[in-house]
């Protein structure tokens, strides 16, 4: 009833974690069934070890919150050798999100992740920062998008997904450009870029002044994006941001995504996906649906 394909990854149903808010899984084993999922997406993936960005780096939004973390991660080397043996044995598709500060370190992150068995397909960040190019993100021209895709294509051979920022004039055009280039399939949307400021303390709440505003207020937004992308390309969408309930994810599915992810509600209810599920088997149940492919799609 539930179960759907974005490219080459059969899902069980779907509905799976954005990354940044699931740690690598093993985290809320406690409260989810992982292998109930259609998939997770572990934490941002770079070539080295990353401590992140100085604290404070989290604040609460109306609706929702802003984050600088800034890709935490023990690096590549410690993922595969460390991470991936912990979690390999799961039956669901893991993805790993790859983060990096220039094509060289994608494509390194990318081809060592290829290495793996269990590890089913990537999904690229292609909102971080291109060091070479002054800090302009990978992801907010078409071209530098392309290119750091057509990159990445040539070293890793399963199912390339690549997430896209919102931060840009037309996602339309990033997204037709990383499917040219060979993206498998596309991810939105990733955190839009907001500020919050102390009145008492006269400064930022974060550190680093902006950061990533994601939760309920950019759902309307994401849906929106997704229904626009869904109509411009011919891979599979997978649509995320501010996913709660049931009903948020058949927005998005109705909207033209085959999958959606769940971020900053984990947060608040580390069994929400679970919720999720259930949610969408009894929507099926009571409109008499037989496959969830049959509403995917018809906005």
């Amino acid at each position: 009833m539930l179960a759907v394909k974005v490219h080459n990854l059969s899902l069980k149903n779907p509905v799976m974690t954005a990354s940044g808010t699931f740690g690598y899984g093993e985290e809320f084993a406690d409260f989810v069934d992982l292998e109930r999922l259609g998939g997770f997406i572990v934490k941002g993936t770079t070539g080295s070890h990353r401590e992140g960005n100085p604290y404070p780096r989290m604040a609460e939004t109306p609706s929702g919150m802003l984050n600088a973390v800034g890709l935490q991660n023990g690096g590549v080397e410690k993922f595969c050798s460390e991470v991936y043996h912990r979690i390999k044995h799961l039956d669901t598709n893991i993805v790993v999100n790859v983060s990096g500060s220039s094509i060289e370190e994608y494509c390194d992150v990318a081809s060592q992740i290829d290495a793996l068995e269990k590890i089913p397909a990537i999904e690229l960040n292609i909102s971080c920062p291109n060091v070479k190019k002054g800090g302009m993100g990978f992801g907010t021209n078409p071209d530098m998008a392309a290119q750091v895709v057509a990159a990445v294509r040539k070293v890793y051979h399963k199912t390339l997904i690549v997430k896209l920022t919102p931060n840009v004039t037309s996602i339309v055009d990033i997204a037709k450009a990383v499917e040219s280039a060979g993206a498998d399939s596309v991810s939105l949307i990733n955190t839009m870029l907001g500020m919050a400021i102390d009145v008492e303390k006269r400064r930022p709440y974060l550190s680093t002044i902006t950061g990533g505003l994601s939760g309920p207020c950019v759902k309307p937004v994401a849906v929106r994006m997704v229904w626009q992308v869904a109509h411009a390309v011919q891979i599979p969408v997978i649509g995320l941001g501010g996913i709660a309930s049931a009903a948020d994810a058949l927005e998005f599915l109705m909207a033209g995504a085959k999958a959606i992810q769940v971020g900053t509600a984990n947060f608040i209810d580390p069994a929400v996906t679970m919720k999720i599920v259930d949610g969408l088997e009894d929507y099926c149940n009571r409109h008499g649906i037989k496959d969830i492919n049959e509403i995917i799609g018809i906005i």
